[in-house]
């Protein structure tokens, strides 16, 4: 079987998508991208949703390389073009104890400047984070169970 070029991975709030991502690419020579870079666009003093037709181009500008590897959370309708291009698809299956210590580990490596992130880090945005990992368990994880269903013969189930 060849090496897959093209790299779909899934995964909740601090699952290890980037992590992993970045560690594919490295290895495969794969440029990388993530979904919420897809979503928002960055400004200094702060960040935006991009309307539907930005994200259908961006998306489309990465899907249409020959090679790719795009990680993120979303599951909505804009992003399932991934799912349909992508030759695997990984899903990051992390223990919600492991994500818990993820969120409260970034927080400080990112709060306190040892490592960069996408976005400011504030009391508010770890209270996010972990009401997102919460909620994911019981709601969005099993609506992403059933999103894979028609892709089930590219999906690779990562337990971590």
């Amino acid at each position: 079987m060849n090496t897959p070029k093209r790299i779909h991975i899934i995964g909740s709030v601090a699952s290890g998508k980037s992590t992993f991502a970045r560690q594919l690419s490295n290895e495969r020579g794969i440029p990388c991208y993530e979904l919420d870079n897809v979503m928002w666009r960055r400004h200094p003093d702060g960040e935006s949703r991009n309307t539907e037709a930005q994200r259908r181009d961006i998306l489309n500008s990465i899907l249409n390389r020959e090679s790719w590897i795009i990680e993120g959370v979303h599951y909505q309708e804009w992003m399932y073009k991934c799912l349909e291009e992508a030759e695997i698809i990984i899903f990051l299956d992390t223990p919600k104890w492991k994500r818990n210590y993820r969120i409260l580990k970034r927080y400080i490596e990112e709060k306190y400047g040892f490592k960069k992130g996408n976005y400011k880090q504030t009391l508010t945005m770890l209270r996010k984070m972990y009401g997102w990992n919460r909620h994911y368990e019981k709601e969005e994880k099993p609506i992403i169970m059933r999103i894979l269903e028609p892709y089930q013969d590219k999906v690779n189930i990562k337990k971590g």
